[in-house]
């Protein structure tokens, strides 16, 4: 195995920068095929050379090293049978990150684009936003390369029944917990735990996401959501600023999308397009509570495309997916404040030229690493108020521990206090990423304060529990 650093571990403070480089030069080594893990690990590296140098314990320890590491990959085969009787066969895999303090916590994704390098960077992030909520679970992250998209019920059992046949073994509400995520929707988490509860014969918190009426949590579908709104707001706060009065352009049309613009909406905002892989829609007047319940009818219950909403609403656009562009039109609409919530880096450089010409004053990220590194780059120079995903969308796992902890006490806590105990959590991670970012000697960033933060509760731990 290559030897993530040359330099020893005592290494004066000048030889941290060379130590991080040669730690992401080694992991490109190391997994040369996972373009998407490396561009995780490199932006959170790069934020920690300063922590290094004021900590030389954890250069000691190797815990970066160390956390670059998964604790272990789980990978196997799913066969089922589809309504035909043809047999097929597809992958699935749990990367379980970290445990350093709590168990392993993080969703299932369904879909076709999943891979190892697509769920270790969704792992590794996992990481750190679940250390961010205060709550105590690691980080973790599976899946598997099958499409529920026009499958139908009976498929999508059989599929779910098969997968968890394999993952059960490896999972328990005191050592993995895994949750929802793109493709696992509450039909996927009921066939899920079902099979779980039939084959170890117990009835736990084991999956989180269930329906309230058998052990789920208010809040617990719109919580990223809701939490991506409260994180903004808080941000907002900061320079004595609202919602009230402000165009906010929303892209996606799914679970975090629409209850991004659920929360928007009551906070006073005007949100003015949606998307999906059709296209976008614009509609200037505003997205109002009634044609956002017209939206969750199409997507959530017909499963149809964004591009019927001009039909039901006429003086809105849409604008077509063109996939030749080098940018999308969607970043060059006039807004304040901008939430990518569909998918990772669905904004580069050139939708960040965009954004700043437009006045843009926030973006607050809804989906996982939704902006390109050199976007990232762009805005932090412009002071552009920006929210990374990793504490901005922690709101899901938050609400995910809180439904592991009614499900410990057999209890169900009510709507408004999931809701209460929620707008805490983002209040505090905000207020965590805005402490470690001032300490650490950059002010106003919250990519560096999520990253520090995050990373020295995890290194905390680790270095208590020894090497292990």
């Amino acid at each position: 195995m290559t030897r993530l650093s040359k330099h020893p571990a005592g290494a004066i403070s000048s030889g941290v920068p060379t130590l991080v480089d040669d730690l992401i030069a080694a992991v490109q080594e190391q997994n040369p095929h996972e373009p998407e893990f490396l561009q995780a690990v490199r932006e959170v590296v790069s934020s920690l050379v300063v922590v290094l140098q004021k900590h030389p314990e954890y250069r000691k320890a190797k815990i970066l090293e160390r956390m670059v590491e998964p604790e272990r990959v789980i990978q196997f085969r799913v066969p089922w049978l589809d309504d035909a009787g043809e047999v097929c066969v597809h992958r699935g895999c749990r990367v379980e990150f970290s445990s350093a303090i709590g168990p392993y916590k993080g969703g299932l994704r369904f879909h076709p684009s999943v891979n190892l390098s697509i769920l270790k960077f969704l792992g590794f992030e996992q990481v750190f936003k679940n250390s961010l909520t205060t709550l105590p679970i690691g980080g973790g992250k599976g899946g598997a390369n099958f499409d529920p998209k026009g499958k139908s019920d009976m498929e999508v059992m059989r599929f779910c029944q098969s997968f968890m046949s394999e993952l059960y073994r490896h999972i328990g509400h005191n050592t993995d917990v895994p949750a929802g995520d793109i493709g696992v929707g509450a039909r996927e988490i009921g066939y899920l735990f079902g099979q779980y509860k039939r084959l170890a014969n117990e009835f736990t918190g084991s999956i989180t996401g269930k329906a309230l009426q058998w052990g789920g949590s208010h809040i617990r579908p719109e919580a990223t959501g809701y939490g991506v709104a409260y994180f903004a707001a808080a941000m907002l706060e900061t320079r004595g600023e609202s919602f009230q009065g402000k165009t906010c352009v929303v892209s996606g049309a799914g679970n975090v999308a629409q209850h991004a613009v659920e929360k928007l909406i009551e906070l006073g905002a005007k949100v003015v397009t949606l998307s999906d892989t059709s296209g976008f829609v614009h509609d200037p007047a505003g997205i109002d509570t009634e044609k956002l319940a017209w939206v969750k009818n199409l997507k959530n219950k017909r499963r149809g495309q964004m591009e019927e909403y001009v039909d039901a609403f006429p003086k809105a656009s849409f604008t077509p997916a063109d996939p030749t562009l080098h940018y999308n039109p969607l970043w060059a609409i006039a807004a304040d404040c901008v939430f990518p919530c569909a998918t990772q880096n669905e904004i580069n450089a050139k939708d960040c030229e965009h954004l700043t010409a437009n006045g843009v004053t926030l973006i607050c990220e809804g989906a996982n690493m939704p902006t390109t590194p050199d976007g990232v780059d762009i805005l932090l120079e412009h002071r552009i108020l920006f929210g990374p995903g990793k504490a901005a969308n922690a709101g899901g796992v938050a609400v995910s521990a809180l439904e592991m902890a009614q499900n410990s006490m057999r209890i169900t806590w009510s709507r408004e206090e999931v809701d209460r105990r929620l707008h805490e959590i983002m209040r505090s991670i905000h207020d965590t990423c805005a402490d470690a970012a001032e300490t650490y000697g950059t002010p106003g960033n919250y990519v560096n304060g999520a990253n520090i933060a995050g990373f020295c509760k995890v290194a905390d731990a680790m270095l208590d529990q020894g090497l292990v």
